[in-house]
């Protein structure tokens, strides 16, 4: 797209093609005030949210959604790790407004962040207590004893890796298949 458009393409160091690297603390100069990359790892390894201090707003891609209390975790070995570490980055951002990839602006990003961050930390628990009481029990077992039967059968995949993620959390050597 970017060769027939004739445009450059900007991005986290880690990604194939790109022209121009984007590192955390970066700032892009823009017609409306400048944004300043923030390093986001946590839903994909080279993530990054764009701050505009000038309107206390955060673009945050797909570190949070409009709706809800969670957005996929399980992608590789740290992700929640690091997933919790870039929510607690935004939490030293002076911010009015969050906007999501997905679905509406998010109004009061405190509670947000906060809702975030308790969400994957009961997971993590709930994944910690089953296992430590059924030592040995199966990844489709600990989903159905976590997530009940709240996830869509085209999820189970998803949902999955992120049980792993949490497993690896925990304690448990990553698995990513």
């Amino acid at each position: 797209m970017a060769e027939r458009l004739g445009v450059d393409v900007w991005g986290p160091e880690g990604l194939p093609a790109l022209d121009h690297t984007i590192a955390h603390g970066d700032v892009l100069p823009t017609d409306e005030g400048e944004l300043v990359a923030i390093d986001t790892p946590g839903h994909a390894r080279h993530h990054l949210a764009y701050h505009w201090p000038g309107r206390r707003a955060l673009f945050a891609g797909d570190l949070l959604l409009g709706r809800g209390d969670t957005t996929w975790v399980g992608e590789y070995a740290g992700c929640v790790k690091d997933y919790l570490d870039s929510l607690r980055r935004l939490h030293e951002l002076d911010l009015a407004v969050i906007y999501p990839a997905h679905g509406p602006e998010i109004e009061d990003p405190r509670e947000a962040l906060d809702r975030y961050e308790t969400h994957r930390l009961e997971r993590a628990r709930q994944v910690a207590e089953a296992m430590a009481a059924q030592p040995g029990i199966e990844e489709q077992e600990l989903l159905d004893l976590v997530y009940g039967n709240t996830v869509p059968v085209a999820l189970t995949e998803a949902a999955l890796r992120s049980v792993r993620a949490l497993m690896e959390h925990v304690g448990y050597p990553f698995s990513p298949s």
